[in-house]
């Protein structure tokens, strides 16, 4: 038989240890132990026009799908008893050492997901350690992200050939000016993809409200309020567009850019040249004879041609092939620090994350883009001592198994 007793108070005290609730804004983020965690801050945060631009993919989103599955259907292999209890993080990608493997992609419109923006994100990347590319579609001007981040941040800057050439030229040439030491040239947008989320909610530049999009906007006043007491969203090419986003994308996209066009850019431009959008071995095999220096294998975020490659998937044969002449970054579909490590073993040599910092920065601004930062440097630390290796560098396709589903032999 169990004997029982009445507990002693003195006993009792050690138990019970209640914190105080707090709703602030710092707590909840601090409360974030994934990237999920910040998509549902961010999703209670953001009105659903702006959430469902970042949170959306093409026509049926399976694109997007299949690459956070390609990162879920994966085996790590650890190795056993060796010394991780130092870890170095660093990558030199592109000339340069980052304190981290991953950096923040380029995204359009980033003042719409909270008024820090492009410049909240560029802070964060640049207390990181990380590059921080800047879009064509961005909402803040070359210089003024200079001038916001000083000369000490890395960033980069994303071009789309537009049909007006002068104006990418002209692009091209501010961020030369402005210290931008990559070039990221995107080639994989002849039209804009079919993304649905964003037809449906009637997108628009800057956005306007359907009667639906009235009623969501009482249940989130604090990003109204940020959103109409700060300055007018503005455009790095353009100030307002009177249709939806798909029609301005269309409109601004030039569907006659080829090959021979990277020639001139490679002549314009006067630092590291890096194409993405590549998705073919194929095509990675022929930029290596473009004097670029880098790709980027990605389908971007799943946002064009749904059910497109999958970057991770593509990457072994890529890497074996043109590991040597071009440096090979990935995108589409990080969610989590072990995603990076995965990339790494399989052969990238750095990473970008584009939704999984925009839903910290709609989670919380500047202090949120920090947050997602951290959760993904958490994790890759954890991962890479849990799998025996003590820097990037250590990392080998022998750590990772990629599993049948989607994958081709």
């Amino acid at each position: 038989m169990t004997r029982r007793r009445i507990p002693r108070p003195a006993e009792l005290a050690p138990l019970v240890r209640l914190r105080r609730p707090s709703l602030s804004r710092s707590a909840k983020l601090e409360r974030a132990q994934t990237i999920w965690d910040l998509r549902e801050l961010a999703r209670k945060r953001t009105p659903a026009v702006a959430f469902d631009y970042t949170d959306g993919a093409a026509d049926g989103e399976i694109g997007l799908r299949r690459a956070r599955e390609a990162f879920a259907d994966l085996e790590f292999r650890p190795s056993i008893l060796c010394d991780v209890a130092d870890t170095d993080t660093s990558a030199t990608v592109l000339g340069k050492v980052s304190r981290l493997p991953v950096g923040i992609a380029p995204t359009g419109f980033t003042r719409m997901m909270h008024t820090d923006g492009e410049v909240g994100g560029a802070r964060a990347a640049a207390r990181a350690g990380i590059p921080f590319a800047l879009s064509t579609m961005g909402t803040t001007g070359i210089e003024e992200l200079a001038a916001a981040t000083g000369p000490a941040a890395r960033n980069w800057f994303q071009l789309y050939m537009t049909t007006d050439r002068d104006r990418s030229i002209a692009l091209i040439d501010r961020a030369a000016a402005s210290g931008f030491d990559t070039l990221l040239v995107t080639v994989d947008v002849p039209v804009s993809g079919a993304r649905l989320r964003d037809l449906r909610n009637g997108m628009t530049v800057p956005p306007s409200l359907t009667w639906k999009g009235a009623l969501d906007a009482t249940r989130k006043p604090g990003w109204w309020f940020d959103f109409l007491t700060t300055e007018p969203l503005a455009f790095a090419t353009l100030d307002r567009w009177p249709g939806t986003v798909a029609t301005l994308l269309d409109s601004m996209f030039d569907p006659t850019v080829t090959y021979e066009d990277l020639a001139w850019i490679r002549d314009r431009w006067p630092g590291k040249l890096v194409v993405k959008g590549v998705q073919t071995l194929a095509d990675a095999r022929r930029l290596a004879d473009t004097g670029a220096d880098g790709i980027v294998l990605s389908n971007h975020g799943g946002r064009q041609l749904d059910r497109a490659p999958v970057p991770l998937h593509l990457l072994p044969a890529v890497a074996r092939e043109v590991g040597r002449d071009l440096e090979i970054v990935l995108d589409t579909g990080i969610m989590h620090g072990a995603d990076i490590v995965a990339a790494l073993a399989l052969g990238a040599r750095f990473t970008l994350v584009g939704r999984a910092y925009l839903y910290g920065l709609m989670a919380g601004g500047e202090a949120g883009a920090d947050r997602a930062i951290d959760i993904l440097r958490t994790q890759l630390i954890r991962t890479m001592k849990l799998l025996g290796v003590s820097s990037v560098a250590e990392l080998t396709p022998d750590h990772v198994r990629l599993l049948h589903r989607f994958r081709e032999d």
